[in-house]
């Protein structure tokens, strides 16, 4: 064994970390390894081994961790439901006679699926193939309809059911039902702020994103409102149900998940797009999807368990609070390392490592937790658009139609403003904390 200092403890470690993943390694293996080597060189094997097996076993047996599968499996069956289709058909005829109304009703669309798919992956592949061809084909400029799709895409890992609150609310012992609640209107203004970028830039620069023409658009009144009735009430019932329950504490997230895959194959059925071979394959990716997660929770429980047990985590607490400008100095700090984490690192790493160090800071700057939480997790929504490690880039960029002729460069100046729109957003949820805590205030008094 030998003896290190927390401050070298710190250092080795994070700096591993930086240097394990930017010379191209998975991140999984670089947390474990760099826990198991730096654990067994000060502590020795019969410590480590024992830590290791009791923060595993931890993790496993958590009741609320079980609602990420079931929520995952709910957002993939929707995916396969072809409400994304019906939805933007619907917006098509109601928007599409304003300039940049495609862009917007993408957005739109994106709120809804958030609201039921809760997976980046799925919410950006739907909008890739069902809106991108139809704005590229309409004349839009490429960058402003990559942006759209993305920005709109992103929203689904923050509006509820999201499996990133369902992953953070056990990471810093925060109720996952209060998670929910606290996410929906930063979701919503952030929402409401990339509509009203796009109507307003499109009103400067009109030849961006032309109107349809009318001939297209030439539908009854009672038809579009027919249609815009019958794709959007479903998903809505099953937001309500779901989201509702854990509102009015009638069933807590893991059940209510549970009732939500469910019912998605029910909505499944009634769109005529359920099959026996459809739901082995969402199975199948759910259990892939799922078995990613945990991987990575586990090799991150293994991280901070060593990180926090050799006294890493009071010190990034004490170089924190020690920055000039008081507590607003040190929140800064940390949105600006979470912001740079995300450009480099998964948001699951960022979510297991750094949320058990960070989150006691929370109380000792005066913050409220609940608060705190959520200004990371709108924090992290700029992770998926900032490269190099992008998530919503590569999933557009895979999945757009060649055809198109859409550039990962389209794509990047796309993305651009949104990730400036989330910074206004998260300085209106400075300035307005009701933004985040209202609604959770309400559930606590039913």
């Amino acid at each position: 064994m030998i003896d290190l200092s927390p401050e070298t403890i710190a250092a080795i470690m994070m700096g591993g970390v930086l240097v394990g993943v930017l010379t191209g390694y998975p991140l999984a293996p670089v947390i474990a390894g760099i826990a198991l080597i730096v654990g067994y060189l000060a502590w020795g094997g019969p410590q480590v081994t024992i830590l290791f097996y009791s923060r595993m076993y931890d993790l496993v047996r958590s009741y609320v961790i079980l609602a990420a599968p079931l929520f995952i499996f709910m957002g993939l069956m929707l995916e396969r439901s072809g409400i994304a289709e019906k939805l933007y058909d619907a917006l098509y005829l109601w928007l599409g006679g304003l300039r940049g109304g495609l862009a917007i009703s993408t957005v739109l669309i994106g709120t809804v699926l958030a609201a039921c798919v809760g997976i980046i992956g799925a919410s950006v592949t739907m909008l890739a193939l069902v809106a991108l061809p139809a704005m590229v084909k309409r004349g839009y400029d490429k960058a402003l309809a990559s942006g759209s799709v993305c920005a709109g895409g992103t929203l689904g890992i923050l509006i509820p059911p999201s499996i990133m609150l369902v992953i953070y609310g056990p990471m810093a012992e925060i109720s996952v039902g209060k998670l929910f609640m606290a996410a929906f209107m930063p979701g919503f203004v952030l929402s409401g702020l990339y509509c009203t970028y796009i109507a307003i830039h499109c009103l400067i620069k009109p030849q961006l994103a032309p109107a349809v023409p009318p001939e297209d658009r030439a539908v009854p009144f009672l038809k579009k409102t027919t249609m815009l009735l019958t794709s959007l009430v479903p998903p809505v019932i099953l937001v309500l149900a779901v989201l509702g329950s854990i509102f009015f504490g009638v069933a807590p997230p893991t059940e209510a998940a549970s009732v939500g895959a469910f019912a998605a194959i029910l909505l499944t059925i009634a769109y005529r797009r359920f099959s026996f071979k459809a739901f082995q394959q969402t199975a199948f990716e759910t259990l892939r999807v799922t078995s990613k997660v945990m991987f990575i929770a586990v090799c991150g429980f293994m991280f901070t368990g060593i990180f926090l047990g050799l006294g890493g985590g009071s010190v990034v607490k004490d170089v924190i609070l020690s920055t000039p400008g008081g507590r607003w100095g040190a929140f800064a700090v940390v949105m600006f390392v979470i912001f740079i984490l995300g450009m480099f690192i998964d948001w699951l790493g960022i979510i297991f490592i750094m949320v058990p160090i960070i989150s006691p800071l929370a109380p000792a700057l005066g913050f409220d937790e609940l608060w705190f939480a959520m200004m990371v997790i709108v924090n992290l929504q700029m992770s998926f658009l900032t490269p190099p490690f992008a998530y919503a880039i590569f999933f557009l960029r895979g999945t757009a139609p060649p055809e198109l002729g859409v550039t990962t460069a389209d794509i990047i100046r796309g993305v651009i403003p949104f990730v400036f729109l989330i910074m206004v957003g998260l300085g209106l949820c400075i300035v307005f904390p009701d933004i985040i805590l209202w609604l959770p205030h309400q559930m606590i008094k039913f």
